[in-house]
């Protein structure tokens, strides 16, 4: 690992954090600091210190404690989080310490969240991650953008991870994930709405046979049955994205009626608790329409 990233912190301590200590091993763990608002929650603190400890990183009591002499700091948090994030990190920053904003927000949002942190003395960095962080742990593919990418992505390639450049200004990698997004969570919102009701109707046969006659380059038991496991696990957190990205669409002065959609039935799917089971399309279209 390149010196040049000095001691880490993570605020916002799931999967995505989780991920990328998995990928650099252990020796880096005791350079990293944590803090997760579910610390805050009676309901949650014992289960968020435990994932402390089992990741062997310093779990902070409140961002001031995580970042402490951090140089630089992944934010890692839902998107309806994100700038409230940035809003209270920005008191405690080290003078130049890198804030990757790796969160999916509207460009709008992560500009709000730039300005916060530069003017606390900070360097922003807007990243989109490109894809889910399992398998590829902290090799996910990233996009970079901002008067600091440069100097971010050499940070992010010491540490073995994957930048690549998107442009200067804050918001142009996150506008390509936000457009990524209304297509891959809008095709989960699609075929929860088609194969949920084909269920239900008692004709999902004919309906997945006459998909896969149409397209036969998808193999779409199998990718519906991915599809809802990505619903039935993050639905919540692809809701709040799914809110950021209707209002990057909006902002483009385009109908945000798709987006909107795909925001609720992701919502509703996550709501319900659901475990995704075996990778059977049909134990997983039960699972949901039990709680429905």
């Amino acid at each position: 690992m390149a010196a040049t990233a000095g001691r880490l912190a993570f605020i916002g301590f799931g999967e995505a954090a989780m991920a990328f200590l998995e990928g650099w091993g252990a020796e880096r763990s005791g350079d990293v600091a944590a803090y997760d608002i579910k610390t805050d929650s009676a309901a949650t603190q014992d289960a968020m210190r435990a994932r402390y400890e089992g990741c062997r990183v310093t779990g902070a009591a409140n961002p001031e404690g995580a970042l402490a002499d951090a140089r630089a700091v992944f934010c890692v948090v839902t998107a309806d989080q994100a700038l409230e994030a940035a809003r209270t990190a920005a008191a405690f920053l080290q003078a130049d310490c890198f804030w990757f904003d790796c969160n999916s927000c509207a460009p709008g949002t992560k500009r709000e969240a730039a300005e916060l942190i530069e003017a606390a003395g900070g360097r922003y960095v807007d990243v989109a991650v490109m894809a889910p962080v399992r398998p590829k742990l902290h090799r996910v593919p990233m996009l970079l953008s901002g008067p600091h990418a440069d100097r971010g992505a050499e940070v992010l390639r010491g540490l073995g991870m994957c930048p690549e450049i998107s442009g200067g200004e804050v918001g142009r990698a996150s506008s390509v994930k936000m457009m990524r997004s209304v297509m891959v969570k809008g095709l989960e919102a699609l075929t929860a709405e088609c194969l949920l009701a084909a269920r239900r109707a008692g004709v999902e046969a004919e309906v997945l046979a006459s998909l896969e006659a149409s397209d036969p380059d998808i193999a779409w038991r199998t990718r519906a049955a991915y599809n809802l496991e990505r619903m039935m696990v993050h639905g919540t957190r692809r809701a709040a994205e799914m809110e950021e990205v209707a209002k990057t669409v909006a902002a483009l002065g385009l109908p945000d009626a798709m987006s909107r959609a795909a925001t609720r039935w992701q919502a509703s799917v996550g709501a319900l608790g659901a475990e995704p089971g075996e990778a059977v399309l049909e134990t997983r279209a039960d699972r949901i329409l039990d709680r429905l």
